[in-house]
């Protein structure tokens, strides 16, 4: 088969003992790489009240890597729509395009990307069904891009600048049938969550691409899948590597969020039942090894699927570790910029 085109999705990690302001710079550095290496796009996705994630608001973000970066696509994995008004996310977008056309996209997803009470701050409303009225703030969006408001519509004469005419590719992405179907059936690319809901992977493309209709954005369905990929000369190097990664989903999903932890501070962590069941499952789709092991799992995955893509995050505490994963997976996968 053909080897899936491979891009980056980028957290902005805060380690234990750095700051938000270097996380933010490494995501530069590594965007930079990224670019070099020959990976297709670059995506940034929207947390909030996440000590160990620093990048709240991708469209500031990608407008400073796309300053610093000539041919490297950049977009949201995602902005979390609900959370804004659709005006304001055309406004942004169609500004990054503008700005660098031909190179944004802009991932869209329906959940809140934190928790309920910091969901209520974002929206000003304790309202948490905002996600069900995500077709219409969609249609909305997409309205302000190409000025396709019926004529009753109440914002039909609301001219969005930047924003009409400069409408950058538009993916949804999503954990369940619901986000593939929709997107399947706007016609629109999809990217899945497999990195943290695995289990729903096939069912989710099969949905997508059976409800798809042919767009002016796509002929035929496009899949992307997210895939937690840490790779090291070694499989025991690798390991050792991945546990920050699961301590801080355990930390997170347990309600007691932090900074991200150090290889050792994992190693030694005793973990409760709760956070041993949270982070067994959070590895299991997990793609982790040295990079033969690491080439077959990517390959695998890909037949399994049928994805044209496969988005690589990539959770370490130090930056160095993390450039190197990227940099072996890369050479794995035959890229034509990788490192000899």
């Amino acid at each position: 088969m053909a080897l899936p085109k491979l891009s980056v999705l980028d957290l902005s990690i805060v380690g234990r003992g750095s700051t938000p302001a270097l996380a933010l710079e490494s995501s530069r550095r590594l965007a930079q790489e990224a670019e070099r290496l020959g990976f297709t796009r670059y995506w940034v996705a929207e947390h909030h009240n996440m000590p160990g994630i620093a990048s709240s608001s991708p469209p500031v973000l990608i407008a400073h890597l796309a300053a610093h970066t000539t041919t490297l696509r950049l977009g949201s994995g995602g902005v979390m729509l609900p959370n804004h008004s659709p005006l304001v996310v055309a406004e942004q977008f169609g500004m990054l395009e503008a700005l660098h056309p031909g190179r944004i996209d802009l991932g869209l997803g329906r959940a809140p990307g934190t928790d309920g009470l910091t969901a209520a701050a974002l929206r000003r409303t304790n309202r948490f069904d905002a996600e069900e009225e995500f077709p219409r703030q969609l249609g909305e969006l997409l309205a302000y891009f190409n000025g396709t408001f019926p004529d009753d519509h109440p914002f039909k004469a609301i001219h969005a600048t930047p924003g009409r005419g400069y409408q950058p590719d538009v993916w949804l992405l999503g954990s369940s049938l619901y986000s593939a179907q929709l997107a399947g059936l706007l016609g629109l690319p999809f990217s899945f969550a497999h990195h943290f809901s695995g289990e729903n992977t096939e069912a989710a493309v099969a949905a997508y691409r059976q409800a798809f209709d042919p767009s002016g954005a796509l002929d035929q369905p496009y899949v992307m899948l997210g895939v937690n990929v840490l790779c090291a000369p070694t499989l025991d190097e690798a390991r050792y590597l991945s546990g920050p990664g699961k301590l801080a989903m355990a930390r997170l999903r347990t309600g007691n969020p932090d900074v991200y932890p150090t290889a050792e501070e994992a190693a030694n962590h005793v973990y409760s039942p709760q956070e041993e069941a949270t982070a067994r499952s959070w590895g299991r789709h997990h793609v982790i090894g040295p990079p033969e092991a690491v080439r077959s799992g990517l390959l695998d995955l890909a037949e399994r699927t049928g994805a044209d893509e496969l988005m690589i995050t990539t959770m370490t505490h130090g930056f160095d570790e993390r450039v190197r994963s990227y940099r072996l997976v890369a050479e794995a996968m035959e890229m034509a910029d990788a490192p000899a």
